[in-house]
C-alpha cells in the first residue's frame, strides 16, 4: 500500500513546494504592499581602516565586539525605551576573518522581552566591494537589562513577532535563557563526574609553564570608553580582554595567534568613568591545534578592593599561510588554581563541542538519533523542543483531510514530508499537558503504541522511553524506538505547552535482531490554553511514514480515530492524578 501511495504523496509534495515563494515573499511584502521591517532592527556598516586593523592587516576581533555591541545596545533601547546594559553574551564562532578596505555589516532585533531583559541577535557579514561578493562572518545573541537613571525597576512590554522568522527566535528565544540560567549547574556536573576526573589525571603533561602565558595589564576608564549613563560599554571592555587574550596566546606560541570562539559569559557587576580596570590573562589549557585563553576583568578606584566585572574564555589557534591550524605544544599548570583552570578548560570543550554540534548546527544536519549521556543532555534537551518550536511555526500547511473539526495537514521541506494534526480539546490545557507528557500511558489511547516503557527519569522535564510498534507488514518485524521526551510549560502567557519527543541513541539499548529500530527526527505536542487547541506534529522518518501514509494520501481516517481516542482519555482522566507532576515554574 505505501508503494501505491506514492505518486499521492509526490502531489501533495509539490502543492506545498509551490506555495513556498509565497510564503517567503509574505515575511517579507505587508498587505498594504509596504516592506516589513522589524522596528527594533538596528544596521551599521563601517569601513575596516588600518587604524581598525591588526598585523595581518585583519579587522581586529576586539573592535568588531565593540561595534557588535555598539549595535545590538541601540536595538534593545529602541524597545525599551530607556538605557539598556550589557549582561552577557552567548558563543560567538568566527567563521571568517575581514580585511582592510572591506565593509563590516552588523544587524541586531531584540527577539523576545522578559521582565527587564531582552535577547538580541546579532548578525555580522562582511562584503567585499570589489568583488561584490558577501560572507556570513559570526552570528551571536546578547542580553540586555533595562536601566533607569532613577533606579526603578523596568518592566518591558512584550514583543510581538510578525513574520516566521521572528515567531521561530521569539520561542527559541525562551529555551535558549533557561540554558543561560543552568549553564553553571552543567560546569558543576561535568567537573564532578568520576569518568571525567580519571581522564584529566591522564591528559596533563609536562611542557610549557602557564605561568609563562601570564599578562596583566591596566586600562583607565575615560569618557570615550563610556555610554551615556557613563558605564563602560560592555564592548569596550571585552576588547580590552581580546587584547590581553592574544598577548597570552601569543607568548606561548611564539606566532600571531587567530580568536577562533569566545565562549558564553556573564557581566557581573557595572564598571564607569574614572574605574581603573585590571585584566588579567593566562592560557588553561592546550589541545592539539587549539588552546584556551581565560582573561578576568576586576575594576577599582582609589584604595577601595577589586570588584570582578567579567571572565571571558577564549579559544585561539596558529594558522599558517594555508590556514592550516599548527599544532601547539602542551602545557604544565600552576598548582592549585592552574590545575583548576586546566580541568575545567577540559569541561569548557566538551561543552563547547555539544553545544556547537547539537546546538548550532541546523535540524537537518543533526542525525537522526544522536548518543545520550548525562553530559549532552542539556543541549538534547534543548535541540529537541527547538525543532518541534521551529516546525511548528512553519506557514503553508496543505490541508489533506478533515473530519468533525479533526484536521491533518502536510508540508514538504528540505526532502521531508511533515504532518501536522490539529483540533478542539475540552480538558484544561495544563492538565492535557501532564497527560500527553506522561508518554507510559499512551498506548491507553494510540493503537500504534503497543508497548512503552520508561528508561531513565532524567529530570523533571525530561525522560527517555522505549516505544515498540506494530509491523507495518504482516511478515515484517515489530519496530522500536528510544525517545527522548521534553516538555515545557508556557514561559509567557499566549505561549505552547510544548511535549517534544526525538530519537536518541543508549548503550544500554542497543538495536536488536527481533526489532527493527525506528527513528524519529521530530514529534511531538503543542497545547494552546487561549485557543483550546491541540496539534500533534511529525517530520515523518521511513520508520514512521508508513503509519500515517494511507490518511495523507485521503485513503483512510485513522488519525481521526487516534484523536477521538486521544480525547476520550483526556475525558476520562480529567480529574485524576498523572504520574509525573508539572514544573513548579515556567523558565
Amino acid at each position: 500500500n505505501w508503494q501505491n501511495d506514492g505518486s499521492v504523496l509526490r502531489r501533495a509534495a509539490v502543492m506545498t513546494s509551490v506555495s513556498r515563494l509565497a510564503e517567503e515573499m509574505e515575511e517579507f511584502i505587508l498587505e498594504n504592499g509596504e516592506v516589513y521591517r522589524n522596528p527594533t532592527e538596528v544596521k551599521m556598516s563601517q569601513i575596516v581602516l588600518p587604524c581598525h586593523a591588526n598585523h595581518c592587516q585583519e579587522l581586529s576581533v576586539g573592535q568588531l565586539l565593540k561595534w557588535m555591541d555598539s549595535t545590538a545596545c541601540l536595538s534593545a533601547e529602541r524597545h525599551a525605551g530607556c538605557p539598556c546594559v550589557t549582561a552577557s553574551m552567548d558563543d560567538i564562532y568566527f567563521e571568517h576573518t575581514i580585511g582592510v578596505g572591506q565593509v563590516v555589516n552588523i544587524k541586531a532585533k531584540v527577539n523576545r522581552a522578559f521582565n527587564s531583559s531582552m535577547e538580541v541577535g546579532i548578525d555580522v557579514t562582511c562584503e567585499d566591494l570589489f568583488t561584490d561578493r558577501c560572507w556570513k562572518v559570526c552570528h551571536a545573541f546578547a542580553t540586555f537589562v533595562a536601566r533607569r537613571a532613577d533606579e526603578q525597576k523596568v518592566v518591558l512590554k512584550p514583543l510581538v513577532p510578525h513574520t516566521q522568522a521572528e515567531q521561530v527566535e521569539y520561542s527559541i528565544a525562551a529555551e535558549r535563557r533557561r540554558m543561560r540560567l543552568i549553564h553553571d549547574d552543567i560546569m558543576t556536573d561535568i567537573l564532578n563526574n568520576t569518568a571525567f576526573q580519571e581522564s584529566i589525571c591522564h591528559a596533563i603533561q609536562t611542557t610549557v609553564p602557564a605561568e609563562r602565558t601570564r599578562v596583566e595589564s591596566v586600562e583607565l576608564v575615560l569618557p570615550p570608553h563610556a555610554n551615556h549613563q557613563v558605564n563602560t560599554f560592555g564592548g569596550q571592555i571585552m576588547a580590552w580582554m581580546e587584547n590581553v587574550a592574544t598577548i597570552a596566546a601569543s607568548r606561548l606560541c611564539n606566532a600571531h595567534p587567530t580568536l577562533r570562539t569566545i565562549d558564553m559569559f556573564h557581566f557581573r557587576g557595572p564598571s564607569s568613568v574614572g574605574d581603573r580596570l585590571v585584566l588579567k590573562a593566562i592560557v588553561n589549557n592546550t589541545y592539539m591545534n587549539s588552546m584556551e585563553v581565560g582573561v578576568c576583568a576586576e575594576a577599582y578606584k582609589g584604595e577601595e578592593p577589586l570588584r570582578h566585572i567579567n571572565s571571558a574564555f577564549m579559544t585561539f589557534e596558529v594558522l599558517d599561510d594555508e590556514g592550516t591550524p599548527q599544532p601547539l605544544p602542551p602545557i604544565r599548570p600552576e598548582p592549585k588554581d592552574g590545575k583548576r583552570r586546566f580541568q575545567e578548560a577540559i569541561a569548557r570543550k566538551k561543552i563547547r563541542l555539544d553545544r556547537k554540534y547539537i546546538i548550532s548546527c541546523k535540524q537537518t544536519e543533526v542525525p537522526l538519533s544522536v548518543p545520550w549521556d548525562p553530559s549532552n543532555q542539556v543541549y538534547l534537551s534543548y535541540n529537541n523542543v527547538f525543532a518541534l518550536k521551529t516546525l511548528a511555526t512553519r506557514k503553508n500547511w496543505v490541508l489533506s483531510h478533515e473530519k468533525n473539526k479533526v484536521t491533518l495537514y502536510t508540508k514538504e521541506e528540505n526532502r521531508f514530508l511533515c504532518f501536522r494534526i490539529e483540533s478542539e480539546m475540552e480538558v484544561p490545557a495544563e492538565r492535557a499537558f501532564l497527560l500527553l507528557s506522561d508518554l507510559s500511558r499512551r498506548q491507553e489511547w494510540d493503537k500504534h503504541y503497543k508497548l512503552c516503557e520508561m528508561i531513565n527519569q532524567v529530570d523533571e522535564d525530561d525522560v527517555i522511553y522505549r516505544v515498540v510498534t506494530p509491523s507495518v507488514s504482516k511478515e515484517g518485524k515489530v519496530q522500536d524506538f528510544i525517545l527522548l521526551a521534553s516538555r515545557r510549560p508556557p514561559c509567557d502567557k499566549g505561549d505552547p505547552y510544548v511535549v517534544a519527543l526525538r530519537s536518541v541513541t543508549l548503550p544500554t539499548h542497543l538495536p536488536t535482531e527481533d526489532f527493527n529500530r525506528g527513528e524519529v527526527m521530530c514529534a511531538g505536542f503543542t497545547i494552546y490554553e487561549v485557543s483550546n487547541t491541540i496539534s500533534y506534529y511529525n517530520q515523518a522518518s521511513s520508520g514512521v511514514l508508513p503509519y500515517i501514509s494511507t490518511d495523507i494520501a485521503g485513503l483512510s481516517s485513522s488519525f481521526y480515530s487516534t484523536f477521538c481516542r486521544c480525547s476520550q482519555f483526556l475525558l476520562k482522566n480529567k480529574d485524576m492524578s498523572s504520574n509525573i507532576t508539572s514544573s513548579s515554574s515556567a523558565q
